[in-house]
């Protein structure tokens, strides 16, 4: 399947302009057309991909110029943007102390299918998916057509938090790119934050889409969107990864980094410093994806992982993948690595299974804490004579609890979780998994024993 770019609409800013403006820009690959700037008393630029640029014609802009276009346009929002109606296309102004009109960015804004082609994989997983890179990398382009397969392919019920219009448009109707996704937008007396919380207590979504986490209310407001068990795709101020670890505010959404101080005894047995940085807690996204251009990204498969070798210094390898230009074939050119720096080691189908029995607790929450492993699944099961671990809620456990004589005379492990939330859940999954005989306990240098163990599908559906 080709990269094939639909709804472009260009013609429709250039009417906006001048005749002798449009004269020169239809002499051009308006295909290749980016963003139109038209500043008083400066000759108007066009700029084009590959850093091109173009000066459209000799004259100075004037303020009958800006008039003439923003009379066209309607009236600017609070943060000094419009749109056109039924397109992407995005205009910005620049306004003088007297809060008049001196200057315009006209950007083009197209809806452009095959750019997930390279991850597609992934985002079929049900997980959430951070996608970093530098600006003008093509980050709201791919979330645009993730919302359009998502909602029309994968039949999800989509919401798009759009923050700025950017992703479908400035239209009461939202553009076609993004499928049968519905389209919040953010009134001009709320916040990012507060829509995406409005989004799951009043919509039920299955997945929330999301530009530009930039502040801590709206990290937070993620993190406890993933703990509802909704699948978030959103993008993030950083080029990679270790940007965001680096970044105070938004280091949560790869599960935080705190100062903990180790006895003399083990930090000797790991040969560090007593006083060590550590992930805090469970990332809010599973995936991360760097997006280095559009035909090339880096695949970090299992956030926590990376996050914890980068803490240590330890070689991190993500997944590197590029899409030919012509065929649009993806093509693998650096499979991932475990954080010790060892190969993904293949499952032993003959090995053992575990099975968790849930008690009181929620399945969706515990299918999301076991689905960040990628050296294990586990299955969740409906009746104790098919398990072989039982999680079990701190509330309705007391010392004489049936259960505790149930999974005695079974010969069930029980692990009692303080809280149903995925925190404490993750929590104790880790210790279960640390707990197995052939697993070294450090749980993060996984030993050659993981080969042994099975791949075993989640079988029940989330509470």
């Amino acid at each position: 399947m080709m990269v094939d770019i639909r709804n472009d609409d260009v013609a429709e800013i250039i009417e906006l302009l001048p005749v002798t403006i449009q004269k020169i820009l239809k002499e051009h690959d308006l295909s290749r057309l980016i963003e139109i700037v038209i500043d008083l008393g400066r000759i108007p630029e066009a700029r084009f991909a590959k850093n091109k640029t173009i000066l459209l014609g000799d004259t100075s802009a004037t303020k009958d110029t800006i008039k003439n276009i923003t009379s066209q346009i309607g009236e600017f929002d609070h943060s000094n943007r419009a749109g056109l109606e039924g397109t992407l296309h995005r205009i910005s102004c620049v306004k003088n102390k007297n809060n008049l009109v001196i200057g315009l960015t006209m950007r083009i804004g197209r809806s452009i299918f095959g750019t997930i082609q390279i991850i597609k994989d992934y985002l079929d997983q049900n997980k959430s998916v951070l996608l970093l890179g530098p600006p003008g990398v093509g980050k709201t382009t791919m979330l645009r057509e993730i919302a359009h397969h998502l909602s029309t392919q994968k039949e999800k019920r989509v919401v798009v938090i759009d923050t700025s219009n950017e992703i479908a448009g400035d239209s009461d109707i939202p553009h076609s790119a993004i499928g049968r996704s519905r389209r919040m937008q953010l009134p001009y007396d709320k916040k990012q934050h507060d829509v995406m919380i409005e989004a799951v207590e009043n919509h039920t979504p299955e997945v929330i889409v999301i530009d530009e986490i930039g502040t801590k209310e709206e990290a937070e407001a993620a993190r406890t969107i993933a703990e509802r068990g909704v699948t978030l795709v959103g993008t993030a101020h950083g080029n990679n990864i270790e940007n965001v670890i680096q970044n105070p505010t938004l280091s949560d959404l790869v599960g935080g980094i705190q100062c903990v101080t180790l006895g003399d005894e083990e930090a000797k047995k790991r040969g560090t410093r007593k006083t060590i940085l550590e992930r805090a807690s469970k990332p809010t996204f599973d995936i991360c994806i760097e997006i280095v251009d559009k035909y090339t990204v880096n695949v970090h498969k299992n956030v926590a992982n990376s996050v914890d070798a980068m803490l240590r210094d330890s070689p991190i390898h993500p997944e590197l993948r590029k899409r030919d230009k012509e065929t649009d074939e993806v093509t693998i050119l650096e499979r991932a690595e475990t954080q010790a720096g060892v190969a993904e080691l293949p499952f032993n189908k003959d090995g053992m299974s575990i099975a968790i029995y849930p008690y009181a607790i929620s399945k969706s929450l515990l299918k999301r804490a076991a689905s960040s492993y990628s050296e294990i699944k586990f299955t969740i099961v409906n009746t104790l004579d098919d398990a072989d671990v039982v999680f079990a809620l701190k509330s309705y456990t007391s010392a004489d609890s049936k259960i505790f004589k149930i999974t005695e005379s079974k010969n069930l492990t029980v692990k009692i979780v303080d809280e149903n939330s995925l925190g404490k859940i993750s929590q104790n999954l880790e210790e279960l998994i640390s707990e197995l005989p052939y697993i070294d306990k450090d749980w993060n240098n996984a030993q050659g024993g993981i080969a042994d163990l099975a791949s075993i599908n989640l079988v029940n559906q989330a509470v």
